[in-house]
């Protein structure tokens, strides 16, 4: 049974992390791209952040996920280390096309917001975690490695809510999508916040999180 929620965690991501491969397989203006202007998607700069946001994003969340397993950190830490830094370059690029792709995002300056907040935070703590690991400092980066991924996570929990909001909502898209643009990733952080004080991080060999 504790298998269980491992799995969901892991099969989620999976799949939401495989989700940017529809848009080479179909007509790409569909779902959220239905709503953009045909300037907007003509835009050669908007789709450069657009597509490394949600390729690079996805291999983010791909690999990302794994470095949460106590029997690779344990028994594997080269391959542990090795997707690590997969996981930190895939967070850094994607975090800051996220941040640019943001400003153009649907439903207006709420929308806006909440997205570019969610990229600098998702940037930050990753970028934090990446210079603490530099210096040597374990518990804060496998802190801030935490929370990174919680904001990482933002892209399955955004696509758990969406459809909630959409029909609570009777069928309205962009009302939708202004809550979503915060409910997607502020919940995410506090179960992060959450996790971190109930680890009481106090000997790195022994915690089961992000290292590399």
């Amino acid at each position: 049974m504790k298998k269980i929620p491992w799995l969901l965690f892991a099969g989620l991501c999976t799949v939401v992390g495989l989700y940017p491969s529809v848009y080479f397989l179909i007509d790409r203006k569909f779902g959220l791209l239905s709503s953009k202007s045909e300037i907007l998607l003509a835009d050669v700069f908007w789709n450069l952040g657009f597509y490394t946001h949600i390729i690079i994003g996805g291999i983010a969340l791909l690999v990302g996920w794994s470095q949460f397993s106590k029997e690779w950190r344990l028994h594997r830490p080269g391959l542990h280390r090795r997707i690590g830094k997969v996981y930190v370059a895939s967070a850094l690029l994607s975090g800051v096309a996220g941040i640019y792709i943001g400003f153009n995002a649907t439903g207006g300056i709420v929308a806006k917001m909440g997205f570019i907040a969610l990229g600098l935070v998702w940037f930050g703590t990753t970028l934090k975690a990446f210079l603490d690991i530099r210096q040597g400092d374990i518990n804060s980066h496998q802190k801030m490695m935490i929370f990174s991924f919680a904001a990482c996570f933002a892209a399955v929990t955004l696509r758990l809510w969406l459809p909630l909001l959409i029909v609570a909502h009777h069928g309205e898209f962009e009302p939708a999508y202004r809550i979503v643009a915060w409910l997607c990733w502020v919940p995410n952080m506090g179960v992060a916040a959450v996790m971190v004080r109930r680890l009481a991080i106090r000997q790195p060999s022994r915690f089961d999180g992000f290292s590399l």
